[in-house]
């Protein structure tokens, strides 16, 4: 299968030729992390591999001394080698000797943080943009501050956005056929629940109530709901229901297998908002994951379906989906300008915007999500209200859309379609 390039490409890149010695790239099974490094690794070692782990286990230093760049795949298969390849760079720190990709993150006590040695970046699912979209919009031209007119057009429409949904934005899966990406999906999620709790050291003593509260957790995305009511939502009808020391650590075992990457609650601090939310708002790695947990297909999701049990949230569960659809590329494209990804909701609900774009200076660019062609004074109303909240320190603000066009309105609030923006 030919390389797709990704925007993580452009940061590997800027990375190595300003001196960084080591990288880790950690995210999902099946994000692409082995074929991107690969693209500059001139030795492989595939840890996940028994014979290789072997090796590494007799004799490590054979690795570290290998032909540069080396990568070490699925580096958390053999932990120790992440002290080795830090002790490599504090004595030559020549750069790009180094890649470490790995799918699961282990707590061990013996391992250094990597700080100042080991930079990590995450990779996420493909974005739109990666997919073969041509966008016109740049999220760094929007954190730039500078309101630059806005244009370009889409032929993108509702059900192409529900097909990319359930296609996923896993590489090897989206190429396939429409049953066998459902064949390889099941069969990501049974791994997650047979396989690989174990390899973050948890023992899945009940394999069905895990499948279950994974179920009520993909029917709660783009929701803040409390985990007492995703409990609730997995265990409905069950006089017996799982202790919270069983399903919490559900939570933890699935952000070290970056399965699950809530979206945090904004929390500024150069003005006067108070009354935010602390709660974050959840979200699975990638949409499809949500979709086929809950046995939904493009007919289902178009034709107005719901999960069962039902999560409380506003909205319709495919505006959830595309919400998340949304946050997927907002998050690798924020990566790539030094941003991170958060969302805002007042304590009583009156204010909620979905995505909140953070630059390292603290300043923000507001973004909602709506899953309609069509923009009214309702759809901007919150993004008005924090403009009037926080003043300059709002860079912008935007709707993004199913539509066909991307303007600026009167009221200087940006209109994108989903395809239309990129990195």
């Amino acid at each position: 299968m030919a390389y797709l390039t990704r925007v993580l490409d452009a940061e590997l890149d800027r990375l190595i030729d300003g001196g960084i010695t080591a990288m880790a790239i950690e995210g999902p099974k099946a994000a692409g992390k082995t074929a991107t490094a690969t693209q500059r690794a001139a030795t492989v070692f595939e840890l996940d591999r028994p014979q290789v782990r072997d090796l590494a286990r007799a004799d490590p230093e054979r690795l570290i001394a290998a032909d540069p760049p080396v990568l070490l795949d699925e580096w958390q298969q053999v932990p120790e080698l992440w002290d080795l390849v830090k002790r490599a760079v504090d004595q030559d720190p020549a750069p790009g000797r180094f890649m470490l990709t790995g799918s699961a993150s282990r707590n061990h006590t013996g391992t250094h943080s990597g700080a100042g040695r080991i930079i990590r970046l995450r990779m996420r699912p493909m974005a739109s943009a990666e997919r073969g979209a041509s966008p016109s919009v740049s999220l760094e031209g929007l954190l730039s501050g500078q309101l630059d007119a806005i244009a370009g057009n889409s032929d993108m429409r509702l059900d192409r956005y529900v097909e990319e949904i359930l296609a996923s934005g896993f590489p090897a899966i989206r190429r396939l056929g429409a049953a066998a990406r459902v064949a390889q999906l099941d069969g990501y999620i049974a791994r997650v629940v047979d396989r690989d709790f174990a390899e973050v050291g948890h023992e899945v003593r009940r394999p069905d109530v895990l499948l279950r509260w994974l179920r009520a957790y993909a029917a709660a995305v783009s929701t803040t709901a409390a985990f007492e009511t995703i409990r609730d939502a997995a265990t409905a009808g069950d006089a017996d229901k799982p202790a919270r020391t069983t399903v919490g650590p559900y939570r933890d075992a699935l952000e070290r297998l970056w399965v699950i990457e809530e979206v945090p609650a904004w929390g500024p601090t150069k003005n006067h908002l108070k009354r935010l939310t602390a709660a974050p708002k959840h979200q699975l790695a990638d949409p499809a994951l949500a979709a086929r947990l809950l046995g939904l297909d493009a007919g289902a999701l178009l034709s107005g379906a719901e999960p069962d049990p039902i999560v409380p949230r506003d909205g319709t569960f495919l505006g959830a989906l595309f919400e998340s659809l949304v946050t997927l590329d907002v998050r690798v494209y924020a990566q790539a300008s030094g941003a991170a990804v958060h969302h805002l909701r007042t304590q009583r609900g009156e204010h909620e915007i979905d995505l909140i774009v953070v630059r390292p200076d603290q300043r923000v660019v507001a973004l909602e999500v709506k899953l309609s062609a069509n923009i009214d004074e309702r759809d901007v109303k919150h993004l008005v209200w924090l403009r009037d909240q926080i003043g300059d320190e709002l860079l912008d603000a935007a709707v993004i859309t199913t539509g066909e066009f991307a303007y600026r309105r009167p009221d200087g609030i940006a209109v994108i379609p989903l395809a239309l923006l990129g990195p």
